[in-house]
């Protein structure tokens, strides 16, 4: 670990920040204004995380927090030789495991990745052997308090064969006007057979940066659920991919947004399908007020031998206000010629008609649109079965959107 730290912070000094509209990606999202170098690392300060979350806590889930780069382990370890712990602590207690997966799904060939390569203290580490089931979720917070600073925050997740686990993460700010800087890299190996749903939500101040490296690979017959909520952060990026390594792999991709102000956000997806007989099914939907603005970008890539893929993008936004602005691209990079790939994008206002069969039956205007973009959210609400996960999404979209309309 000590030379890919080594070797991280050469490549931190040498790679540029990507250039606005002159890096494949970074064509919506400019850096103007950010110093890398202003964001200094965080001070040891005491800072209660309990209360702060996107979302609701279940009352049996193990819980992982760090506030700032200051952590603390689980009091209790894991059922039937699971391993949820830092990432910190796991270097030490079991190298082998950690040094086998860490940095083989997401390399560091840009300037966050290698900054957070170089910089990260503590983070997450859970591991699931061969055929356990964790019934629990696992829940991680990670808590950003200091202004001006930089919070490097790393997450490995590996589920061996026939191994199945929930994961829940949430980023927190604990003050709404904190300037500040969060990069998160995530990489999640999904085992043959293996089952993982994987929740990450972003709740930090609107006046933070945010960029991520998220990336999930599947073995032959493994699925893997993931949900993303963007609410925070003011200007960023998150990349989001998923490879489908075995035939029979299957990955669900979930995402919510909604912006206020003069936050920008941008999504950038992309569904491998590197087997045979694989499926995908992505959906993103967002809300923008004021003068916010999102950007989503998908591909779906179809290896060269890939035969008998179905996959399925779509982005719908909902603009609340004129001066709202999304961007939806859906990509196509089809090397097999048996193949099922489609996709959808959407982006409007509230629909005039339906204010007004809503308000011809005496609701007030401000119900009618609360009405409406209940439905809207709805669909996404309704890609979970019924239980926790449908409420605790439900719950956070209800929470943000009190106070995006006030």
């Amino acid at each position: 670990m000590t030379a890919r730290r080594e070797r991280a912070v050469a490549l931190r000094e040498s790679l540029p920040l990507p250039s606005f509209r002159g890096n494949p990606g970074w064509e919506f999202t400019s850096l103007k204004g950010l110093d890398l170098d202003a964001y200094g690392a965080p001070e040891a300060v005491d800072v209660d995380a309990a209360g702060l979350g996107v979302f609701e806590t279940p009352a049996a889930a193990m819980l992982l927090e760090q506030v700032d780069h200051a952590f603390a382990d689980p009091p209790e370890p894991a059922p039937d030789g699971a391993i949820v712990m830092s990432l910190a602590a796991a270097v030490q207690q079991h190298p082998e495991l950690v040094e086998r997966h860490f940095g083989t799904i997401v390399a560091p060939d840009d300037q966050f990745v290698a900054r957070n390569e170089a910089d990260w203290q503590g983070g997450a580490f859970v591991y699931v052997p061969r055929g356990v089931h964790v019934r629990v979720p696992i829940v991680v917070t990670v808590v950003q308090s200091q202004p001006q600073t930089a919070l490097h925050w790393r997450t490995l997740v590996v589920l061996e064969e026939g191994a199945q686990a929930e994961v829940w993460e949430q980023y927190v700010s604990t003050a709404d006007d904190q300037r500040a800087l969060l990069s998160t890299v995530s990489e999640l190996s999904v085992g043959q057979n293996a089952r993982l749903r994987y929740v990450c939500a972003q709740g930090l101040s609107e006046k933070s940066w945010i960029f991520g490296s998220q990336r999930g690979v599947v073995g032959r017959d493994g699925a893997l659920d993931w949900i993303a909520l963007g609410f925070g952060a003011g200007n960023g990026r998150v990349a989001m991919d998923c490879k489908l390594a075995g035939p029979g792999a299957d990955a669900k991709v979930t995402g919510a947004y909604a912006t206020r102000g003069r936050q920008h956000l941008d999504y950038a997806t992309t569904q491998e399908h590197a087997a045979a007989n694989t499926t995908s099914d992505l959906a993103f939907r967002g809300i923008l007020d004021g003068r916010s603005s999102t950007v989503w970008s998908g591909m779906i890539k179809v290896d060269p031998g890939a035969q008998q893929i179905d996959a399925f993008q779509e982005s719908r936004n909902l603009l609340l206000t004129k001066t709202a602005h999304a961007d939806s691209i859906p990509g196509l990079e089809i090397l097999a010629n048996d193949v099922r790939c489609t996709h959808a994008a959407a982006i409007a206002q509230i629909d005039p008609e339906q204010l007004f069969y809503l308000r011809s039956r005496g609701l007030p205007l401000e119900r009618a649109k609360r009405l409406v973009i209940e439905g809207f959210l709805e669909a996404t609400v309704e890609r979970f079965e019924a239980g926790f996960v449908r409420e605790a999404v439900a719950g956070a979209l209800e929470r943000r959107l009190e106070a995006v309309l006030g």
